[in-house]
């Protein structure tokens, strides 16, 4: 699956989603994948090639290269990427399932009302609204809605400690010092381009903390209109009997 394919597959989800879901989208699209494909990939090219260790013993620069980079920061941000977004999926799951169960009762009342060329005309009608609506996000929807973001939440956290786990923080070092074996000692080995590579890797890791908020701020959104909307049920539900009362 291309990059596109997976924007084609949020777009038609994040038609269902509140505005805050849109900026997501629009935030992740043009901060992350675009900066990751047309810049990120050039400048971690040559991390291994141009990974020096002041050594000639054959392994040596490998083994050091491993120990210091278990994962390349480019897989280990699509990975990130394709995680946050398949809780998006869960969202497109249901409201598939919704529509199909639409979809087949409009299919059963046209083949009982005839083959009229009207009531085909309208069956057809129903069908491509059914298509193109927009459903609100409130029972079933909104619980599916809110785990989709939660799950988000809990990968972008999750892939932000791991980075920071591995390489010791966002700064990329200049100098790294190596005893792995076979190294015949303590060896210097120097990194390419580690300016160039710390203000991505600050970029990016930035770009996660704004999509969290996001999520945050979106997760905060439902929650307050689901109970606003539960509090205007209860008055709805209590004005007849406070009628009746007087």
């Amino acid at each position: 699956m291309t990059w596109g394919a997976l924007y084609t597959q949020l777009a038609g989800v994040n038609r269902h989603s509140t505005s805050l879901g849109k900026v997501w989208l629009s935030v992740v699209f043009i901060f992350r994948v675009s900066v990751l494909v047309l810049a990120a990939e050039s400048v971690w090219g040559d991390e291994q090639r141009d990974f020096v260790c002041n050594t000639l013993q054959p392994g040596c620069e490998n083994v050091c290269y491993d120990h210091f980079f278990p994962v390349s920061h480019i897989r280990l941000w699509c990975l990130q990427l394709i995680f946050v977004s398949t809780p998006a999926l869960l969202v497109a799951m249901y409201v598939a399932y919704f529509n199909h169960g639409d979809k087949r009762r409009v299919l059963q009342q046209g083949s009982v009302a005839g083959h009229c060329r009207s009531d085909k005309a309208h069956a057809a009608q129903e069908l491509e609204n059914l298509r193109r609506r927009r459903l609100p996000i409130a029972g079933p929807l909104w619980w599916t809605y809110a785990c989709s973001l939660v799950v988000r939440l809990l990968f972008e956290g999750g892939f932000m400690y791991a980075l920071h786990v591995l390489y010791d923080g966002f700064q990329m070092p200049r100098l790294v010092q190596c005893d792995q074996w076979p190294c015949p000692n303590l060896v210097d080995c120097f990194v390419s381009r580690p300016t160039e590579k710390t203000i991505f890797t600050v970029f990016m890791a930035s770009s996660s903390c704004v999509c969290m908020a996001l999520n945050m701020a979106e997760l905060a959104y439902l929650v307050a209109k689901a109970i606003a909307r539960g509090l205007l049920s209860e008055q709805q539900g209590g004005n007849p009997k406070g009628k009746d009362e007087v």
